[in-house]
């Protein structure tokens, strides 16, 4: 299958490139600013599946929204050739019904689609797009996301001149899967079909500045985005695409005494709280209960013994744990309860419980297994 991408290297472009370099088969085409109109006839010869995804929305001229929007789709549909109707999927814009010059270029774009749909030229899909955000966006440029993901990232501040104001937008990958989706296209060849984006957020300028202003302060109190949110989940995502390279990483806070070392990794309201310890050899952590607080206790490497007492009972249960048989012990509530390294290297323990530390109601009662 042969399959041409105008726009290439833009924003879009690139996502869907990425995915379909994946594609088995796929004989790929890469048409960018820089491609020849002279090579357009080669490339474009028996193509089956064509995305038009390039064009002009930020121009020095208003001449040049024509040339990049409305020009070029014609170039495109008359430099066809082969025995094949290709699928043609166009990049629009929702300001194809606004009377502007983006818009207007836009628009006449669209109907050379659609005549040339009617004609048996090819098979058009067209979607209307609103703005588009997600990773290599370009910032001050694609996306207000993209530019306060950009300068959050970057401890740059955020110009708002609205917070009310509020717009939908859609997640590149959302976009790219759809996209995707028109390869195995059945379009009746005379109908040109206009496709919305499944999954649309409508949002203000004042909750994006919000929301992806938290986002640092994660480093801080290890309290995690609501990624449990679709769109917290996008942005958050989009923001971490933002980060500067030597900044990737970020120092935890080590608590070391002389049973061992223990950090916290990482906490939320919804799932509670991650946590890791080191204990050396014959050294027991714990020895106590809780009431409402419940754990889980996984040893990644080394030997251990967890010991269980119910707080009304005398008999003590075990359960043998080692890092090359993985095994997850549940901590019920009302059993007192201990680890020990049994063996002769350090122990490594990942702990989670099901609600954050708080030093003011630890839920923690020491009592001797």
């Amino acid at each position: 299958m042969k399959i041409a991408v105008t726009g290439a290297s833009g924003f879009i472009g690139k996502n869907l490139i990425s995915r379909l370099q994946r594609l088995e088969e796929v004989e790929l085409v890469e048409i960018t600013r820089n491609t020849s109109v002279d090579d357009y006839s080669s490339l474009l010869e028996n193509v089956d599946v064509i995305y038009h995804l390039a064009g002009v929305n930020r121009p020095k001229t208003e001449e040049e929204f024509t040339t990049g929007n409305t020009d070029l789709t014609e170039q495109l549909i008359r430099h066809l050739g082969g025995e094949k109707c290709p699928v043609f999927v166009m990049s629009s814009s929702t300001q194809a019904l606004i009377d502007n010059p983006y818009g207007i270029s836009k628009k006449r774009a669209e109907d050379l689609v659609v005549e040339a749909t009617n004609q048996g030229k090819l098979k058009g899909v067209i979607y209307r797009l609103p703005g588009v955000f997600g990773k290599w966006s370009k910032p001050n440029y694609n996306s207000v996301i993209s530019t306060f993901c950009h300068n959050v990232a970057h401890g740059k501040p955020l110009e708002i001149r609205d917070p009310n104001y509020t717009f939908p937008v859609v997640y590149v990958d959302d976009v790219v899967e759809q996209f995707l989706e028109q390869i195995s296209h059945d379009s009746v060849e005379n109908e040109c079909k206009y496709e919305e984006i499944r999954t649309v957020f409508n949002v203000s300028l004042g909750y994006l500045a919000k929301t992806i202003s938290s986002f640092p302060t994660n480093r801080e109190t290890l309290i995690a985005p609501a990624v449990g949110d679709t769109l917290t989940k996008y942005l958050y995502s989009t923001y971490l695409s933002y980060l500067p390279e030597d900044q990737f990483a970020y120092p935890m806070e080590l608590k070391v005494d002389n049973r061992g070392d223990l950090f916290e990794w990482i906490k939320s309201e919804a799932f509670g709280q991650v946590f890791i310890s080191t204990t050396k050899p014959g050294i027991t952590r714990g020895n106590h209960y809780h009431h409402t607080k419940t754990e889980k206790f996984l040893v990644i490497r080394g030997e251990a013994v967890i010991r269980f007492r119910h707080i009304f009972s005398d008999r003590v249960i075990e359960y043998p744990v080692n890092g090359k048989e993985p095994k997850v012990v549940d901590i019920p509530t009302g059993y007192t309860h201990n680890i020990t390294n049994v063996g002769d290297t350090e122990l490594i323990t990942l702990f989670w419980a099901n609600e954050i530390f708080d030093q003011n109601r630890t839920d923690t009662y020491f009592l001797e297994v």
